[in-house]
């Protein structure tokens, strides 16, 4: 569903990708773990089509990502460390991913309240005025809710108290079949139960890669 060939991207003199070669498919769950500069952000902003590469290429699903980004986006969640700043409301928020994502807004409200946050009491509050905790379990939910075939979270537990990371983990569980879940992590044993799959880069090179 991912193929990455021969990608090297440079930013000056840094190669912060340095030929990399992976093909991630369906039905794995992948820990993608490395030290900060390792080139984790760098691959995944590639992936999504953000980066223009200075070799090789990404394929997703035998589509590049840069010159087909909406069709590819179509295809991909993904729940960043740190949420974005929107100032729309969480009622305007679902209106807007519902339109332009063909998100069904109900099944956004239900993976919110599996996640404990309270959607009808907060629906007219702004995104960017929630806690930490409340933006990261509304991503989750969206993400969940999109039904990707592909889905992408950069550290996903680090706002969330333990009920939540256990209710974030439930409902992985219960949608992981005919999906590529990538997990950007520093700490493995957090979704270690959810992965069978780990990939280890450091210096912009794949390292260590692993299935269970």
């Amino acid at each position: 569903m991912i193929k990455i060939s021969n990608l090297t991207k440079k930013f000056g003199a840094h190669i912060s990708l340095d030929n990399v070669n992976c093909e991630l498919n369906k039905n794995e769950s992948i820990a993608l773990m490395g030290a900060n500069g390792a080139g984790k952000t760098t691959l995944i902003r590639s992936i999504l089509g953000y980066y223009h590469p200075d070799g090789g290429e990404v394929l997703i699903n035998g589509v590049n990502p840069i010159k087909n980004r909406m069709q590819v986006l179509q295809e991909i969640s993904f729940v960043p460390q740190l949420p974005p700043p929107i100032k729309l409301s969480l009622y305007e928020l679902m209106q807007y991913i519902s339109i332009s994502a063909k998100v069904d807004k109900e099944l956004i409200e239900h993976y919110a309240n599996e996640m404990k946050l309270d959607i009808k009491e907060n629906m007219h509050k702004s995104f960017f005025k929630l806690s930490g905790g409340m933006k990261q379990k509304m991503l989750i939910a969206i993400s969940l809710a999109k039904n990707s075939s592909i889905i992408i979270y950069d550290e996903p537990t680090a706002n969330l108290d333990p009920k939540a990371r256990d209710d974030f983990y439930r409902l992985l569980k219960q949608n992981e079949e005919e999906k590529v879940l990538l997990f950007v992590t520093h700490r493995l044993e957090e979704v270690k139960d959810l992965v069978n799959r780990q990939i280890y880069m450091d210096l912009g090179k794949v390292v260590w890669d692993e299935k269970a």
